[in-house]
């Protein structure tokens, strides 16, 4: 599709750029051609041209289809008007671009060509051939000019017998399966070669060397290799032999490349496109010095950069096509922006300019129609000459940090079609004068932080509007009941504006509506019976976060692979079924109750289903492992029953299961270790029993596994040290697990929360626990679990300590936690555990531990909660726990401590309850004095001052967010 449009993106300007020059010699050639003489075609080459046709499927019989002895009739055949000679055979499939499979021709093509001795032009584009080479005879005919093989359905290799072919003038093979050529020399001989396409041949193997035979070129005015697997361009030449090149395309490549300075000895260049060529480095200011350069595209090489500003500062005279897009170009937008007065097209998505948006401009760039500089580091407000743009169709300064209000001057813009300002800084309302851009396709300026109530008048002239994005904002709409809007929108998202109590009866007329998210709008109570009439054609449903209560319709009408999120309102009743195939379905945080049915899951396309907090009973339906794309499946917090089903074994593609927070009771089944895409496992809060099942060593791609509070027996196996290497959660409290904890444990390099608390575990905390690669450092904050493409996942586990038990909400990557609470464990606390400068929660308590706490325990800065209380620890607090600045839980309760407690740090902070029952240990908070415990001087631990005394509030609930990306 890409080579499509680049197809018409070169033709038409070529054509715009040499529009007479071309359209008079084109009229005379064709009139030159298509004159037939008196006598009528040769008979030899009649005879040829029916050989050629009988080789062919032509699926519409229109191939030559004027019938009789006169071939300078047929369709498509142009001859001397002189001789009666063939000249040209023009198969061009009209139809290409609609329709093109059903008119194509197909077959293969016939050496009779040969017959045609004066044969100058040969077009077969935008046929199918079905794969078959390109014939190497076709370099037999001497006198071609023209031979356009363009998306013809060709394969294998270029025929070096082209090469032959010394008048040929314009060579174009775009859009065909040429595999790997390892022979270009025969390029060199085309001397008269002025026009050379080639997009989807593999030139891989020749590194530069391509370059050095189209230098030899000296008509070349057009050269086109797109997506050639080329892999380097020379950074330096003698010389430059095509300097009348006027179109230059080396796009969808990996050059892997400076932009080479000799480009600047380009200066008949007209056009430029090496967008995805992976170049690097700096763009020459000198390749902006081309005197008639019209067209440049230079986005998505990632790596390109320069200072903006200084680009604008150089020619250009002519330029009207700039996209600089996807790269690293940095500096600001100069005020000398204005002076491109040529420029149509302006593209700088995704870079890294900043600053604000010049406040005036010299002159109002009159051509300028497509303004793009979102994802890119603006800031500042939109100034009011952005409404003098008179031509403007594109205005996309999407998501940067601009301020401010949105100008009313934005209301001149007539011809605007797409207004894009989402995900700013931009506060106020919107002037109704908005409502008057009658040409208006897409108005987003959601996630900004606008006010305002919006009526009919800022939609009032909007006829051609399909598309309005105003979530997350604080708008009030207010539209009287008896409105009929000008539009039909396709996607309306209106998430966190005021439109309740009730649905806008304005919706029952939007009859072409395929998305709408009307989350968190303020609706309640019943939802008018209209809606779901309304719901049939969507493939976008999100009602979430409201107060809306009743039973849905059953069945439920929804488009086809939808996605539907009713979350979080008061929706009560048995399930309803499904009428359609839906791809993502969010029932939870609703009060549905009764047992799942089985024909619920009958959507073979789902891949998202939660339906988790509600009052769901009985068992999990066997049916539910027919929708063999499931990935993700979420039927915790119910009151489900019975045993997990052994038919999840057929649920290949699941990658994350949550069960937790039911009844459900026996073992795991063995069958769960089939799941080998599995990435998360939840069945906590449960009655399973057994042990943990071998298979699901099997689940090597496990990042949670939460099994906690249910009945599990057994020890932990030795294998979890080998089979989870992304393992990063393993949740394991409130079984009855026994025996030692596994040393080999520590060989798991992703693991960053441990929870084994209240177990029966024995023996000594391992000193290897000191190796926990993942706590070893502050986790990385981009770390989190992915589920499709669309999917992230936060949970929360219960980290416990004694007196206090936090629930930390989080994404995966913000806890760092070892929880060893409740247990048997004897022996000392291992100095090896203080390597572990990751930790943000860690829990001895309950134990049988005994000994000094290592002196370096300070070394845990970034501890928010240490509890080692009710074990048997003695000697001093290490005065080096003052630089915990972090800390905010410390207990430290009912062991032998001795000694003053440190003064410095966070540990002042702490009240009394921390160190109750500690005989010999005195000090601020506790009420014994330092000077004497029991008759003996008391020698304290010593103060370690900190000039930074932080204070860190720690965030406590629980979420479960799950996000669609729109």
């Amino acid at each position: 599709m890409y080579q499509y449009v680049s197809h018409l993106k070169v033709s038409v300007l070529m054509s715009s750029i040499f529009g007479v020059h071309f359209s008079i010699l084109s009229l005379l050639f064709i009139s030159y051609l298509t004159a037939s003489n008196g006598g009528g075609c040769l008979h030899i080459e009649w005879k040829a041209l029916l050989q050629f046709k009988n080789g062919l499927i032509d699926p519409k019989n229109l191939l030559f289809s004027r019938q009789g002895h006169d071939c300078c009739r047929w369709m498509g055949i142009a001859c001397d008007n002189q001789t009666g000679a063939v000249l040209s055979i023009n198969l061009y499939n009209e139809h290409a671009y609609q329709n093109g499979p059903d008119w194509a021709i197909s077959g293969k093509i016939d050496s009779s060509l040969l017959q045609l001795k004066c044969l100058m032009s040969l077009d077969l584009s935008y046929n199918d051939f079905g794969g078959i080479a390109i014939p190497g005879f076709i370099g037999s005919l001497k006198h071609l000019v023209h031979l356009k093989l363009a998306f013809a359905g060709f394969s294998g290799s270029i025929p070096s017998q082209l090469g032959n072919l010394s008048s040929l003038q314009f060579l174009d093979l775009m859009g065909n399966e040429l595999h790997l050529v390892n022979d270009l020399e025969w390029i060199s001989q085309l001397s008269s070669l002025s026009h050379l396409v080639i997009t989807g041949a593999n030139l891989s193997t020749w590194g530069t060397q391509w370059f050095k035979h189209l230098n030899s070129l000296s008509s070349l005015t057009k050269l086109v290799l797109s997506t050639c697997s080329l892999s380097g361009i020379p950074a330096s030449l003698p010389f430059v032999n095509f300097t009348k090149l006027q179109v230059l395309d080396l796009s969808l490549n990996h050059l892997d490349s400076v932009i080479p300075a000799w480009f600047s000895n380009l200066t008949s260049l007209v056009y430029l496109d090496m967008s995805y060529g992976e170049f690097y480095g700096f763009i020459p200011l000198e390749l902006f010095n081309l005197p008639i350069l019209r067209y440049v595209d230079l986005s998505r090489n990632y790596n390109l950069t320069a200072d903006f500003s200084k680009l604008m500062g150089t020619g250009w005279p002519s330029l009207e096509h700039l996209d600089l897009s996807f790269n690293l170009l940095h500096g600001t937008l100069p005020d000398s922006i204005g002076n491109f007065t040529s420029v149509r097209e302006l593209r700088l998505l995704k870079n890294m300019i900043e600053g604000g948006v010049p406040s005036s401009i010299e002159h109002p760039l009159p051509s300028l129609t497509h303004l793009d500089i979102q994802k890119n580091q603006l800031i500042g407000v939109l100034p009011e000459w952005l409404g003098n743009l008179i031509n403007l169709q594109l205005l996309d300064l999407s998501c940067n940090f601009i301020q401010g209000s949105v100008p009313p001057s934005l209301g001149n813009l007539s011809k605007l079609t797409d207004l894009i300002l989402r995900g700013n800084n931009l506060i106020g309302t919107l002037t109704p004068n908005l409502g008057q851009l009658s040409k208006l396709v897409n108005f987003d300026v959601s996630l900004n932080h606008m006010t305002g109530i919006l009526t009919e008048a800022h939609f009032s002239k909007l006829s051609d509007l399909k598309y309005l994005l105003l979530s997350h904002n604080s708008f009030t709409i207010s539209i009287n009941s008896s409105w009929l809007p000008p539009f039909q929108l396709e996607e309306l998202y209106l998430s966190s504006c005021q439109i309740g109590p009730h649905v806008p009866s304005w919706l029952q007329n939007q009859t072409e509506l395929d998305s709408l998210d009307i989350s968190n709008t303020g609706i309640s109570g019943k939802i008018t019976p209209w809606f779901w009439n309304l719901t049939k054609n969507l493939i976008l449903l999100n009602i979430s976060f409201n107060k809306i209560e009743g039973q849905l319709p059953n069945p439920l009408l929804i488009g086809g692979l939808a996605d539907v999120d009713m979350r979080s309102n008061l929706l009560t009743g048995p399930l309803p079924r499904l009428s359609s195939m839906i791809t993502t379905l969010v029932l939870s945080n609703n009060q549905f109750s009764g047992p799942t049915p089985p024909h619920f899951f009958n959507s073979e396309t789902m891949v998202y289903v939660s339906l988790s907090n509600n009052n769901l009973s009985g068992q999990i339906p066997s049916s539910i492992a027919e929708i063999m794309s499931l990935e993700v499946l979420d039927l915790s917090r119910n009151k489900l029953n019975g045993s997990i089903p052994e038919s999840l074994q057929n649920i290949q593609s699941l990658k994350s299961l949550w069960l937790e927070y039911n009844s459900l009771s026996g073992p795991i089944p063995n069958s769960l270790g089939s799941l080998l895409q599995l990435q998360t496992l939840h069945l906590s809060n449960n009655k399973l029993s057994g042990k943990i099942p071998q298979s699901l060593q099997n689940c090597s791609s496990l990042e949670t596994l939460d099994l906690r509070d249910n009945m599990l027996h057994g020890v932990i196996p030795t294998w979890f040290a080998w089979s989870f290497p992304k393992l990063r959660i393993l949740g394991l409290k409130s079984n009855m697990f026994s025996g030692q904890i596994p040393p080999q444990l520590s060989n798991m390099s992703s693991l960053q929360v441990l929870d084994l608390a209240d177990n029966n575990f024995q023996g000594h905390i391992p000193l290897s626990f000191g190796n926990f690669k993942a706590m070893t450092s502050s986790p990385k904050m981009n770390q989190h679990l992915l589920f499709g493409n669309d999917y992230e996942e936060h949970f929360s586990m219960q980290l416990s300590s004694t007196s206090n038990l936090l629930e930390f909400t989080k994404i995966l990557s913000l806890v760092v936690s070892i929880d060893l609470s409740r247990n048997k464990l004897s022996g000392h606390f291992p100095k090896t555990l203080t390597n572990l400068t990751g930790l943000l929660v860690l829990d001895l308590s309950d134990n049988s531990l005994s000994g000094e706490i290592p002196q370096n325990t300070g070394a845990l800065h970034g501890l928010l909660s240490l509890d080692l209380s009710n074990n048997g620890f003695s000697g001093n607090i290490p005065s080096s726990m003052s630089s915990m600045s972090f800390i905010s839980h410390l207990n430290l309760s009912n062991n032998n401590f001795s000694g003053s407690i440190p003064s410095a740090g966070q540990l002042s902070t702490f009240d009394k309850s921390s160190y109750l029952g500690n005989e010999f240990l005195c000090g601020h908070p506790l009420d014994v004095e330092c000077s004497r415990v029991n008759g003996r001087k008391v020698h304290g631990g010593g103060d370690a001052s900190v000039e930074n005394r932080c204070f860190l509030c720690v965030g406590l609930g629980f979420a479960v967010l799950f996000l669609i990306i729109a």
